[in-house]
């Protein structure tokens, strides 16, 4: 496969996480706004803290799903290139976070490939981490509004 289709293929991979990962984004907004009364009322001075479990699961949920996708790719783009799916998702894991142990790594082919993995990573992390601070700080605006 040729460096172009590679970098092609990066691109709609990161395309389609970006997609999840907006949808789930959406998600937890409209989830907050449908339940913030009714969380605030069944848990009162915990509301916050259950609101901010369900958006973080749902956050990592998303994170998840991402590597699971380049953990695919990996694993069925060529039959050599990993013996098994727990070998694919260790390889994805750790190039997604920007880990990078080293002690597996792709042939000088596919090399291109994890490094838009862990540019997908270091994007989505800071996108999840920036939503969730957007959270908490909508979860305690609006509980200092209600006292």
């Amino acid at each position: 496969m040729f460096l172009f289709a590679k970098l092609i293929l990066g691109a709609v991979i990161i395309c389609f996480t970006v997609i999840i990962h907006a949808f789930m984004c959406d998600i937890v907004l409209h989830f907050l706004d449908n339940h913030a009364r009714n969380l605030q009322r069944d848990f009162r001075k915990h509301w916050q803290i259950i609101s901010l479990i369900v958006s973080v699961f749902l956050i990592v949920s998303a994170l998840m799903t991402d590597i699971w996708i380049w953990t695919f790719l990996f694993y069925y783009l060529e039959p050599d290139l990993f013996q098994t799916i727990e070998a694919a998702l260790y390889f994805s894991s750790i190039t997604f976070t920007t880990v990078g142990y080293g002690d597996v790594v792709l042939p000088m082919e596919w090399r291109v490939l994890s490094g838009t993995a862990a540019i997908n990573g270091m994007l989505l992390f800071g996108w999840s981490s920036a939503f969730i601070f957007e959270i908490i700080t909508k979860l305690y605006d609006r509980s200092r509004k209600n006292e």
